[in-house]
């Protein structure tokens, strides 16, 4: 099954939680709060607000980066870029129950990943993002297509989701390269509308 997630953010008319909804409405069903550069008190009250929207949905909910608000706010799981608690340490703290998932954008950050007992890896940017800062190098379909090849001939088993400035338009070919998933963002709240626009991501395994 190609998954869908969401990674929450904002525009000047939509707030966190509204994005949030949306997506779930949507029928998106794995949420990550994303706040860069939010305190820990406005990142745990977003945090118990998102969680409590995405049980009536029944979705998963990760927070992004911050281990310590994921364990205080019980929810499913936490998403680490290279810079933040090494994942080994992070398992330690939050215990086999949760969900752990890390950013890739080599084979060898994949490789890291997957030693040390991530859950999901996040891997990009497939193209360039105005959601994200300090991009690592764009990937591409052929970047996608290398990196599952070798995966596969290494019996590196781990979901593969693909992250970064992704539309509507790349589901098919990013399919086509193996990859277990998409992660979406910006390309949803920048919709007409975004409730439409996420039903129509979730429902390529019924169309394609």
């Amino acid at each position: 099954m190609f998954q869908v997630q969401f990674i929450s953010h904002t525009t000047p008319k939509i707030g966190y939680l509204d994005g949030i909804e949306m997506a779930l409405k949507g029928g998106c069903r794995w949420i990550q709060l994303r706040m860069k550069g939010a305190d820990n008190d406005t990142l745990r009250i977003n945090a118990l607000a998102s969680k409590e929207l995405c049980r009536a949905y029944g979705a998963t909910f990760i927070i992004d980066d911050n281990v310590q608000i994921a364990k205080e706010t019980g929810c499913d799981g936490v998403h680490l870029g290279k810079n933040d608690m090494p994942i080994v340490q992070a398992r330690e703290y939050l215990g086999k129950s949760f969900i752990i998932g890390g950013t890739a954008n080599t084979y060898d950050d994949i490789l890291k990943i997957y030693r040390e007992g991530g859950d999901y890896i996040g891997c990009g940017p497939f193209r360039y993002t105005a959601t994200k800062s300090n991009l690592s190098p764009l990937l591409g379909l052929e970047g996608y297509t290398t990196i599952v090849k070798r995966m596969r001939n290494e019996g590196i088993s781990i979901p593969l989701i693909a992250i970064g400035g992704i539309t509507e338009a790349d589901i098919c070919e990013l399919a086509a390269t193996g990859v277990d998933g998409i992660a979406v963002s910006g390309s949803v709240l920048s919709a007409l509308d975004p409730v439409e626009q996420m039903t129509r991501l979730v429902n390529y395994n019924s169309n394609k």
